[in-house]
């Protein structure tokens, strides 16, 4: 045997049995990403409302405020109490092949103005 038939084959092996696991890590990565690119929506959207509410924008205005930013799906919560305004907004997440298994949320308090 020549010198280095041995081997044949041994960096094809390698690769077949590494590269699913660099695939489920690079989908993992993507996936966590994009539930903080949500989570950033659901705090922004948060904001908004809170700072309607807080220049003396009724309720209506706050929530519609929020849902454009967060997007119609987003669940808005807006509490007022002894003039401060807390907003809460969640959204679902969908993981593939879970469905909507992650639910992520954003909140914010804002002090009314006179």
């Amino acid at each position: 045997m020549r010198r280095g038939q041995a081997d044949r084959g041994a960096v094809t092996a390698e690769l077949a049995v590494g590269l699913p696991a660099v695939a489920v890590l690079l989908l993992v990565v993507l996936g966590v990403s994009a539930a903080g690119v949500v989570q950033q929506r659901c705090a922004e959207a948060a904001r908004t409302a809170a700072r309607l509410a807080a220049l003396g924008e009724d309720d209506a205005t706050a929530v519609a405020g929020a849902r454009h930013v967060a997007g119609d799906a987003a669940r808005v919560d807006l509490a007022r109490d002894d003039g401060w305004v807390t907003v809460s907004v969640a959204s679902a997440f969908p993981v593939a092949g879970l469905g909507e298994a992650l639910t992520v949320r954003g909140a914010a308090t804002a002090w009314e103005e006179p």
